[in-house]
């Protein structure tokens, strides 16, 4: 499995909007082969995360480099005050 943890920094009053956002954006990306799972968090310091899981590596860049996600990815940036902090993974053990 593969998986993508980014840490996100939302524009004051834009967690509504974002939250919107990213349900609808999950209806379209659930659909591609090797999706998973995809989870917007929120620890209680009020710091946000975002969690993408994927069978593999490869599939996880076919999603991220498809149209699809060329037309999601603007609008998603367009609620955060920065850029998102990215790392990724592959699960070591279960």
């Amino acid at each position: 499995m593969f998986v993508m943890i980014a840490d996100v920094q939302l524009k004051d009053g834009a967690e509504d909007d974002f939250k919107n956002w990213f349900s609808e954006s999950n209806k379209v990306l659930a659909n591609f082969p090797g999706f998973i799972s995809r989870k917007f968090l929120k620890s209680t310091d009020g710091s946000y995360r975002i969690v993408v899981e994927h069978e593999s590596k490869e599939t996880f860049i076919k999603m991220h480099n498809s149209p699809e996600h060329e037309k999601l990815h603007p609008q998603g940036h367009s609620y955060m005050s920065e850029p998102p902090q990215r790392k990724t993974y592959t699960v070591a053990a279960e």
